[in-house]
């Protein structure tokens, strides 16, 4: 990327926001779809800029959060295994299964091993030949590819020691959950730059027709954000309901073709558990058949798990978009960074994680409103 503080400057934050505040007549809620732009907004204040008109409500768009507690329990079993090598990036070892975490599960003596790529995972497999190495795969569409990329590979290698525990999930089938809940409040979305990079927009068009809201794909950077809460406005105000581009420096319509291929060859679509919302159809991926014995759940046939949530943990309620995290009785109490009941707590992209960082411990921030973008 060739620009950054281009998009972070505040003269033209204060344009955008007097566009927006001249523009709006009514009250409208709008959903981002990405843990990376909650992060932003809370960060910056965006959300205490915008007129009172405009709420941003926060979607389930961090990976970590949605990850079902089934499957978590499922990789403290595996990682627990003597013969197995369990790799998985850093944001999911603080992660809460049933009762512990990878963490625990590293203290108590399991091989759990943080690295930054499922190719890591892979080298790790050729160098370890008497070893199960199982990496965690996790994530949008946006981590999907390079972790198709590596089953390949293994296929390609001829590795017998490698597997990946998949909970990849997409966001168009999320937005059609959203959009069909009893009590959504949504009139528009803020689509995710960074997947639509690698996906397009091919899929957005019909969601945006047949529910009579726009979408529009934005960035990450104040000013991202601010463009895209702008023009979604305007089609609210005008009565329109497209999807339209405002991060065209990433992303064009037929996305990345050869991540898409990568995609299509490896992965198939299928129902998918989403931690604190349930089962959305067509949400998720696994293995294609064809690369079924590199699946580790099917590897390791683990079974007869039992999940159990916090009864205190509200964080299902936050992912859908119906509760802040400050109105949650336990956020900053019971349920901190170092003590985190959910999820949502303790990733990097967890709206919680976000509150609790910029202070937002009810509500406002510490930081004057002037100086929030900078």
């Amino acid at each position: 990327m060739k620009y950054i503080e281009e998009f972070q400057d505040p003269l033209l934050a204060e344009r955008l926001l007097e566009d927006i505040h001249a523009t709006v007549t009514r009250p409208w809620a709008l959903m981002e779809v990405c843990g990376g732009q909650t992060h932003s907004i809370i960060r910056h204040g965006i959300d205490q800029l915008l007129p009172e008109e405009v709420e941003l409500i926060h979607g389930p768009g961090c990976p970590v959060c949605v990850t079902p507690l089934e499957l978590i329990d499922k990789a403290l079993e595996i990682a627990s295994r003597p013969e197995v090598v369990f790799c998985s990036f850093g944001d999911m070892l603080r992660v809460p299964g049933t009762g512990r975490d990878l963490f625990q599960v590293r203290s108590e003596g399991g091989d759990v091993r943080v690295v930054y790529s499922p190719l890591d995972a892979l080298t790790l497999a050729r160098e370890n030949p008497d070893r199960e190495v199982v990496f965690f795969g996790i994530g949008f569409e946006t981590t999907a590819p390079p972790n198709a990329m590596a089953v390949h590979q293994a296929a390609k290698l001829g590795l017998r020691n490698f597997s990946l525990l998949v909970s990849h999930v997409r966001v168009p089938p999320a937005i059609e959950a959203i959009m069909r809940a009893p009590d959504c409040r949504v009139r528009a979305f803020l689509a995710a730059g960074h997947v639509c990079s690698v996906m397009g927009t091919e899929e957005y068009p019909a969601l945006a027709e047949r529910h009579e809201v726009p979408i529009v794909v934005t960035g990450f950077e104040p000013l991202d954000i601010l463009e895209g809460v702008r023009r979604a406005v305007r089609q609210l105000e005008a009565g329109r309901h497209t999807v339209e581009n405002a991060y065209p420096r990433a992303v064009v319509a037929q996305g990345n073709p050869a991540a898409r291929a990568m995609l299509d060859e490896v992965f198939c679509t299928t129902d998918r558990g989403w931690r604190g919302i349930g089962v959305i159809p067509d949400s998720g991926w696994r293995l294609a058949p064809r690369y079924r014995e590199y699946d580790a759940e099917h590897r390791f046939s683990v079974e007869g798990i039992t999940t159990r949530e916090p009864a205190a943990c509200r964080s299902g309620e936050v992912l859908q978009g119906l509760l802040k995290p400050h109105e949650c009785e336990a956020f900053g109490t019971t349920c901190t960074p170092r003590t985190p009941l959910g999820a949502t707590m303790v990733s990097s992209e967890g709206a919680c994680a976000a509150y609790y960082l910029y202070r937002r411990l009810g509500g406002t921030t510490d930081a004057p409103l002037e100086a929030s973008i900078r």
